[in-house]
């Protein structure tokens, strides 16, 4: 079975409110949706969803490079995952949130010609499993107000962004430690914002909030200083930004720079290189987080059914299609009081719908 044709749709998803972090502010976002149609005339489906700010994809970038990618694929055989990340390697070195939408399709359409559900094609099992979500980058009081309604919409496990600023990122901290209490675990996210001596600061003054983990405390090459961070303070580093890929992985554990790492298939290029990550991480004992940009529950539900395949995968951050206006997703991953429960059937278990990809522009790739 080989990839006969391939489709790219641009889909405009406007967010609930503004989201931010301390390297952006987001309003919506330009995701792309890959389906490739196989010579049996099945269809598999995968997301892209930039974020400049940390991948440098934009969504005319991605626009840019998906015929080149496309091309790479046009009659490859479908279960040739490893020759497919290969050849999309060479051909687009950068790009991975392209790459990582081609590769989510084929793993779609592998998966379906095997008859399994894309976790049960990776060996996996975990069919349910908790998520966090993730309050914005605002003032104490709004950010205490939105962790009490995540409470209320059944989460138990909050994360929050910070990282412009000690003094303030302590209140935050604290604000929201006090509107959630102690049982409920609290997780920050600097997003590089901070130098050591700041994280050294946050991290120390606010022990008594007793913070499950703090993710990417200083610059995504500074692997010194994310080890400084680490060997100073009680609480565990996880690295984002930097680990990209198999390559960033193994650096930090030989380094022994950070407790945990943050998967992510938008920044990696795919399932393909989120296993490398994940088994780098197994054999250095560090365990891993799936997380997200801005993906539909399409993109959610890829990352949901890597996470049920890999038991080293610990925590998961699958809450950003709560902040789309629409929902254009059929099937996918359910969230119910916090949980994430995977869908029924072969492939992904997801798709556009039809009535949303009417109204978005199409590109059909030949060979």
């Amino acid at each position: 079975m080989t990839v006969r044709s391939v489709s790219i749709f641009t889909a405009e998803l406007p967010f609930h409110a503004p989201f931010r972090i301390s390297l952006s502010v987001m309003t919506g976002t330009t995701n792309l949706f890959v389906r490739l149609e196989a010579s049996d005339g099945s269809v598999g489906w995968g997301e892209a969803s930039p974020s400049p700010s940390i991948t440098g994809d934009t969504a005319a970038s991605m626009a840019a490079v998906a015929p080149r990618l496309a091309r790479t694929l046009l009659g490859r055989e479908v279960a040739d995952l490893g020759g497919a990340h290969r050849a999309m390697l060479l051909e687009v070195p950068g790009n991975p949130t392209m790459r990582s939408a081609f590769d989510m399709a084929l793993h779609d359409l592998a998966a379906r010609k095997a008859g399994l559900p894309l976790f049960a094609f990776l060996g996996g099992a975990r069919r349910v499993f908790q998520t966090d979500n993730t309050v914005s980058l605002d003032d104490p009081d709004t950010m205490a107000a939105t962790a009490r309604r995540f409470l209320k919409a059944g989460f138990r496990a909050i994360k929050a962004k910070v990282g412009t600023g000690a003094s303030d990122d302590i209140a935050r901290i604290r604000a929201l430690r006090e509107a959630i209490g102690p049982d409920i675990p609290l997780r920050v996210d600097a997003n590089q914002g901070w130098d050591v001596p700041s994280a050294v600061r946050v991290l120390t003054e606010t022990t008594e909030c007793a913070l499950e983990y703090c993710e990417q405390p200083v610059l995504r090459r500074d692997h010194a200083g994310l080890k400084a961070v680490r060997e100073a303070v009680g609480v565990p580093v996880m690295a984002d930004e930097s680990v990209f890929d198999a390559e960033d992985a193994l650096a930090l554990a030989r380094a022994d720079a950070c407790d945990y790492l943050n998967i992510k298939l938008s920044k990696s290029g795919g399932l393909w290189v989120g296993r490398q990550i994940a088994t780098i991480g197994q054999a250095a004992g560090m365990a891993c987080m799936v997380g997200c940009m801005s993906e539909t529950r399409l993109g959610l539900s890829a990352a949901a059914h890597l996470m049920s395949a890999l038991p080293i995968i610990r925590f998961a951050d699958l809450d950003s299609h709560v902040d789309h206006v629409v929902d254009p997703v059929v099937g996918g991953i359910e969230i119910r009081d916090g949980r994430v429960y995977l869908p029924e059937g072969p492939g992904l278990g997801a798709r556009p719908s039809e009535d949303f990809l009417a109204s978005c522009p199409r590109q059909d790739i030949e060979a």
